[in-house]
């Protein structure tokens, strides 16, 4: 167990699958949906289970558990990233699925929800250990994905260069190029420019709406960010150039926090590939007591399932921010709700990136490439409505913004489902 995941542990037991489960059934009876609805939604529609012979260095050979997770394909071929990670779950990986389903529904994407997951430490493995590693998931997937059935890309602990990887060794058993098959590769690929940064562009788009709405100045928000690695690092970079003040950062290790504000040019220049920079602080405190730290916006960026019941009561912010994928569990959000602090869900505020992932698969669908200012414009304009469409519904329902954006998306998979015939 990685030494991050051995500190968040709290009381409370981290159940993402019915967590998602949970929300999908408020949901479901606030539209007054049928049962078979909930039915069709509650679980992917295909799971798979596979196993991964890779030759170590050291001449053995170990077999990795995988998985690849297709929750709806009503609306289209499924989407969603392949996370490598001691953690990784088969309910993990189903909920990720889901949660990206209604993602794309709020953004108003072509897709449903898909996500993978190989069980293993990649901190503990060499380039060549995991090249194979990921040429080898590719291979024991390689007949349920492709650019029209369901489209993999980047997540934890994963990179560009395992997509180039992946999309190679698709192409080798398809025998013909297939850059649609995968998003999140290095341009020379046929990535996206501004793929790298989109997820905490898109974060850094619903920080501003939010603290506009909040009435948070945000040249002087104290902000904290539990997480440095792709998404945290880079929002904070973002975020420490529009004047914000970054008092908390935590990576895998520990965390660190000074209420007059964090060098962030300075930690972006000397983290390491995996985010961390506790090392290079003498005085640290744990990732637990840093969720804990007096700030405006708290914005969980590592793992899920950090923000409990048995902490919740302590939090000292006016907001939360979810950058990473069900960090906030319904006990802990309940009393959230009855302190006013407002959490914006990780469905809508962490979109950025799979909204950039489609801009990729379109560009190399078409074979015509757009330039930054484009993808960076047509994100601010999709993250902008999906923000005023949750709000709209938040207002309409009286209900906060999670369920909000659960109605926002499951009416859309219902009426793709409906008008196919799964329901009625």
């Amino acid at each position: 167990m990685s030494v991050q995941a051995k500190e968040i542990i709290q009381t409370e037991e981290n159940h993402p699958l019915k967590e998602f489960q949970l929300h999908l059934r408020e949901a479901c009876e606030l539209l007054h949906y049928s049962e078979s609805v909930y039915e069709l939604l509650a679980e992917p529609l295909r799971f798979f289970t596979v196993r991964i012979p890779v030759r170590m260095d050291n001449g053995k050979t170990e077999v990795f558990t995988g998985f690849r997770a297709q929750h709806n394909d009503a609306v289209g071929p499924t989407k969603g990233g392949i996370r490598f990670h001691p953690e990784v779950t088969a309910d993990e990986v189903k909920a990720l699925a889901g949660w990206m389903s209604l993602k794309c529904g709020i953004a108003e994407l072509p897709y449903g929800g898909g996500k993978g997951g190989v069980i293993c430490d990649p901190r503990q493995m060499s380039m060549n250990e995991l090249e194979r590693l990921s040429r080898g998931y590719v291979r024991a997937v390689s007949q349920i994905v492709g650019p029209t059935k369901d489209i993999p890309a980047p997540d934890v602990f994963t990179n560009p260069q395992i997509m180039a990887w992946m999309m190679d060794e698709y192409s080798e058993i398809r025998e013909f190029e297939s850059p649609g098959f995968i998003t999140g590769k290095p341009l020379a690929l046929g990535g996206s420019v501004g793929r790298e940064t989109a997820t905490s562009k898109g974060l850094y788009h619903i920080f501003n709406l939010i603290s506009r709405m909040k009435g948070i100045e945000v040249g002087q928000a104290r902000v904290i960010i539990q997480g440095f690695g792709n998404v945290g690092s880079y929002l904070a970079h973002f975020l420490h150039a529009q004047g914000a003040k970054i008092v908390g950062i935590g990576d895998a290790n520990g965390a660190i926090f000074d209420e007059n504000g964090l060098d962030i040019p300075h930690m972006m220049e000397r983290r390491d590939s995996f985010g961390t920079v506790s090392h290079l602080f003498e005085k640290t405190i744990t990732n637990r007591e840093l969720l804990e730290q007096p700030c405006d916006i708290l914005i969980p960026a590592a793992l899920g399932g950090v923000i409990t019941a048995e902490n919740a009561e302590r939090l000292q912010c006016k907001i939360v921010i979810e950058a990473a994928n069900g960090p906030t569990t319904a006990e802990a959000e309940a009393i959230l709700q009855k302190r006013d602090i407002t959490v914006v869900p990780d469905i809508l505020a962490n979109s950025g990136g799979v909204i950039v992932s489609y801009f990729e698969w379109v560009q190399n669908n078409q074979g015509f490439y757009w330039d930054e200012e484009t993808v960076d414009k047509l994100l601010r304009e999709k993250m902008e409505a999906s923000f005023r469409k949750a709000y709209d519904t938040m207002v309409h329902y009286q209900v906060d913004m999670r369920k909000a954006v659960y109605l926002v998306a499951v009416k859309r998979l219902a009426e793709a489902s409906r008008v196919r015939g799964w329901v009625n």
